[in-house]
């Protein structure tokens, strides 16, 4: 797996149980991955030679990232590795902008959009579509709200265009809520879709998933699992894909798309049948793929960000919260605690959404705060 991150890291604790075992190519050996795997090779994902290097051996390659240059994963795969997903797939999860022109060619649900190089194109496009405010997207690069800017009026565009930043613009989509439709796909051409989750945003970081989403009507369940599975078979996705969707009056549409494990699928360790991180694994391996059911009737994830410098260790932290509720699963991810970055998070199951998702939220806070 290229890249050293909490997917990695969860991904390499997957293949255990496979009997497989993942070497991961890392930035630094202190990356979250390189602290636990056995098998660790430091090197830049934008080292074509670091790439080469780190896939022979290998049975399959594949990403906790989409930031590999489009160009070296095709020329690996032109030289014989099996690299899942390939060039000409995970170039829609890389680019805005191609993603939006492929969706739209497909007859997807997307925002209205243009690309954009000048702030007088911004202008136009939000005359057009109803007024400011409009999304501004960088066309690569962007996650986690980075390279995502909520224009409000020319003045705001004139700057941003300034940065030089090449860029997509978008009407601002009236949205009920955010969801998330999560399917998996092998080179055989065999899908399995998870149940289609609620993720809640807070300053661009997903701070929650509920599983399944509360009161999501069946018929629109289907028509997100049904959407994400043509999407993956459009795209030729080996591998897991994450559609991220907006809820809105009229329907849904589709917001972004990601070509790995994803933060809304987290919850699938203990909450489905199969996690997400093993179902990537079976994909690019070509194992059938596994069951995807709840594992009970309400799941909740909660996002641990870093709380303040200063107070109690975060493993202190963890000794009061399990003190507190010994139910709740935890995941940390061996990072350094920083402000409001994401370093873990949390997982409770039961019979009662409410409830549930009450206990994930303070058992979240716990970790960040201590109280």
């Amino acid at each position: 797996m290229v890249g050293g991150g909490q997917l990695a890291r969860m991904t390499h604790q997957a293949a255990i149980a496979l009997g497989q075992s993942l070497r991961v190519l890392s930035v630094s050996p202190d990356d979250s991955a390189a602290l636990v795997a056995a098998d660790v090779r430091i090197g830049t994902h934008t080292d074509l030679a670091a790439l080469r290097e780190f896939a022979k051996g290998c049975d399959a390659v594949t990403f906790d990232h989409e930031h590999v240059p489009t160009a070296h994963i095709a020329a690996l795969a032109a030289e014989g590795v099996k690299i899942y997903p390939g060039a000409d797939t995970i170039v829609y999860a890389q680019d805005k902008q191609r993603m939006r022109e492929r969706l739209s060619e497909l007859g997807a649900p997307v925002p209205r959009w243009r690309p954009v190089a000048e702030a007088g194109e911004i202008a136009g496009f939000a005359a057009e579509a109803g007024g400011w405010p409009v999304v501004a997207k960088a066309v690569r690069g962007g996650y986690d709200g980075r390279g995502v800017w909520m224009l409000a009026d020319a003045a705001a565009a004139e700057e941003l265009v300034r940065t030089g930043t090449p860029l997509i613009v978008e009407e601002r989509v009236p949205l009920v809520r955010e969801l998330a439709a999560l399917v998996a796909r092998s080179p055989f051409g065999q899908v399995a879709a998870y149940p289609v989750v609620e993720t809640v945003q807070r300053d661009g970081i997903c701070v929650e998933v509920l599983a399944p989403a509360p009161g999501l009507p069946e018929e629109r369940a289907l028509e997100a699992q049904q959407l994400a599975i043509d999407l993956a078979n459009a795209l030729g996705v080996v591998g897991l894909l994450a559609v991220e969707l907006f809820e809105t009056a009229d329907g849904l549409v589709v917001n972004e798309l990601a070509m790995r494990p994803h933060n809304s699928g987290h919850w699938t360790i203990e909450g489905a049948r199969t996690s997400q991180f093993e179902q990537h694994l079976r994909a690019v391996l070509d194992y059938p793929m596994g069951e995807t059911s709840l594992a009970a009737p309400a799941v909740v994830m909660a996002n641990v960000l870093g709380g303040p410098d200063g107070g109690m260790s975060i493993d202190e932290h963890l000794h009061h919260l399990f003190a507190a509720d010994p139910g709740v699963r935890v995941h940390l991810y061996g990072k350094q605690v920083r402000p409001g970055r994401k370093i873990g998070h949390v997982t409770v199951l039961g019979d009662d959404m409410t409830s549930v998702r009450a206990r994930a939220a303070r058992a979240a806070r716990r970790l960040q705060e201590g109280e």
